[in-house]
């Protein structure tokens, strides 16, 4: 199923969900995480990064050095990554999708939209990738600002990057607009629910 690593009876699926930061997808990923019937695994990924805040290692990501993420890169340890900003690299191991789908567990993962292209292509049949879009620019612009968590400079940063994330959507299988989080969220289940019955 979704890898060979593991020689097991049941093997999970994979679930891919990509947006641009502000589109509500953490959200819509917490609320799927409660549903039993889809069997859900959340894939924790790498980063070079530093912790921030109250972040530990092992639960909101693993943090690994740049140097030693670069080496795991270079022996394949990965099955997505990304220098999301310069010096900085998010992906995810292929020991983590072992870890959930050689449970029995299907994989969601929460990823940019190039790792999950990436991850699309690789495990084809056995994955599916859903593109969470906000309702417009202006809409997105307008939660970021809501936040109140970040300086003018990230927000306008994190904006040309939606913009330019949000041509990717045509590469995934469905585009889910979130207008309406309660109707997004049911869009997404149901989507799921009938990608694991295939």
């Amino acid at each position: 199923m979704c890898s060979d690593a593991t020689k097991s009876p049941v093997r999970g699926k994979i679930i891919i969900l990509s947006a641009p930061s502000g589109s509500g997808k953490s959200t819509i990923i917490s609320r799927l995480m409660q549903d039993p019937e889809l069997k859900l695994g959340f894939s924790i990924s790498a980063t070079s990064r530093a912790p921030r805040g109250q972040e530990i290692n092992g639960r909101e990501y693993y943090f690994i050095s740049a140097d030693e993420f670069k080496q795991r890169a270079a022996r394949g340890e990965f099955v997505e990554w990304e220098e999301v900003y310069p010096g900085t690299c998010y992906g995810t191991l292929a020991s983590e999708v072992d870890r959930v789908c050689g449970a029995g567990r299907n994989l969601i993962m929460d990823i940019d939209v190039k790792g999950g292209i990436n991850v699309k292509k690789r495990f084809g049949a056995e994955a599916i990738a859903l593109f969470i879009m906000p309702p417009s620019a202006e809409e997105l612009e307008k939660r970021l600002r809501g936040r109140g968590t970040d300086p003018e400079e990230s927000i306008a940063r994190r904006l040309a990057k939606a913009e330019y994330e949000m041509t990717f959507a045509g590469s995934y299988d469905t585009t889910i607009i979130n207008d309406d989080l309660e109707e997004a969220v049911e869009r997404t289940r149901r989507a799921i629910t009938d990608f694991l019955a295939r």
